[in-house]
């Protein structure tokens, strides 16, 4: 029966039902998607790069090694670095813990890891402020030993895993119970300790979905504004991201400066993307060289 199924998922496309649809239909719905891409994705993506040159490559290159615009910059990746293995580590240990184990509370914990979903950012960051504002619930202790969070890279870096705490858990979450725990258990059995365990059989085997989920993560982190916007105090070369100093830009009618560093952001997201599709293509190559070799086997 799996063997049915493994054939079903990977049968030539051509096989499927599409190919006894009429021709007008499957040229229709290419004809409306591609529109539907072209409206909504290629052209504000082309528009965006076209505005950035509008005054010349000389005022392009002065808009993104501005002082602030650098310092934005170093800031967003800074950010970006210390949120994305940070969710990496809570995402496998929750993943872990959800699919190789029976405890109280599991199902909290799931409601839990999806609740950055269903609350606004904006909300997410007001929440940040009441706790570790000066005024906030901790505030009197953080002040006492002169520790900032708010207006500071803390407090941005702790509204940004918020948000993308769940990219890399929802990512692993079903891929390792899909796997269940066979393997592990019989690596544990022969005498591997579990380090050895989860180096030499779970890494391995959660590989591409870790990196997926990391993608999604950096994505986000990168681009992330509601949340940021709340916590940070739009402090210039201090506390602004790429998308504060962009909204800045723009609120001050400097467009082709605005649309210069966005079209950084642009390209950090095409290099994102084009990441994301490298490793779904690396992911179906292994799993069709995975099939193949059970068929010989």
């Amino acid at each position: 029966m799996a063997g049915n199924v493994s054939k079903h998922i990977y049968q030539s496309p051509q096989s499927g039902r599409g190919a006894t649809e009429p021709a007008w239909i499957r040229y229709t719905l290419t004809v409306i998607a591609l529109l539907f891409l072209g409206v909504f994705l290629v052209l504000p993506l082309v528009t965006i790069f076209a505005q950035a040159f509008d005054k010349g490559a000389e005022v392009y290159f002065q808009a993104i090694s501005d002082p602030e615009a650098l310092s934005a910059i170093r800031l967003t990746l800074l950010v970006t670095a210390v949120a994305v293995p940070l969710n990496a580590i809570f995402g496998l240990a929750a993943a872990w813990a959800i699919s190789k184990f029976e405890f109280k509370g599991k199902n909290l914990l799931i409601t839990i890891i999806d609740l950055p979903f269903s609350v606004s950012p904006v909300i997410a960051g007001l929440v940040f402020v009441l706790l570790f504002s000066s005024h906030g619930l901790f505030g009197e202790w953080l002040f006492a030993h002169d520790i900032k969070i708010i207006f500071a890279a803390p407090g941005i870096i702790l509204a940004t895993i918020f948000v993308t705490l769940p990219f890399i858990a929802r990512e692993l979450i079903p891929l390792m119970q899909a796997q269940g725990a066979a393997e592990e258990e019989a690596s544990v059995s022969l005498g591997a300790s579990g380090w050895k365990t989860f180096m030499y059989i779970t890494l391995p085997n959660i590989k591409w979905g870790l990196l997926y989920g990391m993608i999604l993560c950096t994505a986000r982190s990168i681009g992330e504004f509601g949340a940021v916007s709340v916590v940070s105090g739009h402090i210039r070369g201090l506390t602004n991201t790429m998308p504060l100093h962009i909204e800045i830009l723009y609120g001050e009618y400097h467009f082709a400066a605005a649309f210069a560093v966005a079209s950084l952001m642009s390209i950090f997201a095409i290099i994102t993307l084009i990441v994301k599709s490298f490793l779904e293509w690396l992911t179906v190559r292994q799993m069709q060289s995975e099939h193949q070799a059970k068929e010989l086997a």
